[in-house]
């Protein structure tokens, strides 16, 4: 039988293992930290200037105008019941069936004249507290 003469040196398989754990850290960077939109609430809206965000925050009315149309029209607050900050936002898209006055909602897009201007499609609803425990009063 023949042996095959040619030695298989480990050095190959080291910078192999090396190459491919390299691009599994740069893989994972990107896909984590390099491609994610900063999220704000209503209140740090301000501070950030330019560029899309995620607003995230809560539903108050009133609700007006056509999503399909010339846009959903409405105003969020903070999560936490802040009342002093709210942003005006028009929404052009498919609105999800949770979409509510209330609803915690978060909306992709960018401030263009004091309006936040949302991403078409890019609205998600919360899961509502129902899940959280029963509060408690004291």
């Amino acid at each position: 039988m023949a042996r095959n003469t040619r030695n298989s040196s480990p050095a190959r398989l080291v910078i192999a293992l090396s190459v491919a754990a390299v691009l599994a850290v740069f893989l994972l960077y990107t896909s984590i930290a390099g491609g994610g939109t900063p999220s704000v609430s209503p209140r740090a809206l301000a501070e950030k200037q330019g560029g899309t965000v995620s607003l995230v925050g809560r539903v108050v009315g009133p609700v007006t105008g056509d999503a399909y149309g010339d846009g959903l029209r409405f105003k969020m607050r903070d999560i936490d019941g802040s009342p002093k900050t709210t942003v005006a936002v028009v929404y052009t898209g498919s609105v999800p069936d949770q979409f509510k006055l209330g609803r915690n909602v978060v909306v992709r897009g960018a401030v263009r004249a004091g309006v936040f201007v949302s991403e078409r499609d890019s609205m998600i609803t919360k899961c509502p507290s129902k899940y959280e425990g029963a509060k408690t009063e004291s």
